[in-house]
């Protein structure tokens, strides 16, 4: 019998653990992945980088 805490994956919205094998993975639910998708689309999250990489890559005078 296998372990089923193997399966088992913690949502990054809700903290509730389910099975990694969902369609939704890595969400528990389609609300979660909405959720997220909302807050990139808000701007909640961020990727850090520096400015003058994005600067000198497109020749950007200061």
């Amino acid at each position: 019998m296998k372990n089923i805490k193997n399966k088992q994956i913690k949502c990054p919205i809700c903290k509730n653990y389910f099975n990694k094998d969902l369609k939704t993975n890595p969400f528990c639910s389609q609300r979660c992945s909405h959720i997220d998708l909302g807050n990139w689309l808000g701007e909640k999250y961020k990727i850090a980088s520096d400015n003058d990489d994005y600067d000198n890559q497109y020749d950007i005078d200061k």
